[in-house]
C-alpha cells in the first residue's frame, strides 16, 4: 500500500482520532486551560486527522457521504491558521461529541476493506 492508497488516510485518521479520545478520557473541559500539553496535543491530534481527511481522494469521499469530509479538513485549517483565536469550548464539544461519531465512521469503512 502506498501512501496515496486512500485507507493508510483513514488508518491515519483513526489512529490520531483515538489518541485524542484517549487523552480527555476522565478529563473536563477546564483541563484545556489547566494543561498546556493536553491542549497542544489536542489541537495538533486533529490537524493531522484534518490533513488526512483533506487527502483522500474525492471518489473515495463520495463513497462515504456519512463521514464530513470537509468539515473535518476546514476544523483542521481554522486550527493552523487561526492558532491564535481557537475557541477551546467547541473544540472540547467537538472531542466529547463530534471525534467518537467519526471514529465509528471510519472504522465502518476499514471493517469492508478487509
Amino acid at each position: 500500500m502506498t501512501r496515496h492508497d486512500p485507507f493508510v488516510r483513514i488508518r491515519h485518521m483513526v489512529e490520531h482520532a483515538r489518541e485524542a479520545v484517549e487523552m480527555t478520557h476522565g478529563r473536563s473541559r477546564e483541563d484545556l486551560n489547566l494543561d498546556r500539553q493536553l491542549n497542544l496535543a489536542l489541537v495538533r491530534l486533529l490537524e493531522i486527522v484534518g490533513e488526512a481527511a483533506a487527502r483522500v481522494p474525492d471518489d473515495f469521499r463520495r463513497q462515504y457521504p456519512n463521514v464530513p469530509w470537509r468539515d473535518i479538513a476546514d476544523l483542521r485549517n481554522r486550527l493552523i491558521h487561526g492558532y491564535d483565536s481557537i475557541n477551546f469550548d467547541i473544540l472540547w464539544q467537538i472531542m466529547q461529541q463530534d471525534i467518537p461519531v467519526l471514529l465509528a465512521n471510519l472504522e465502518r469503512i476499514l471493517d469492508q476493506e478487509t
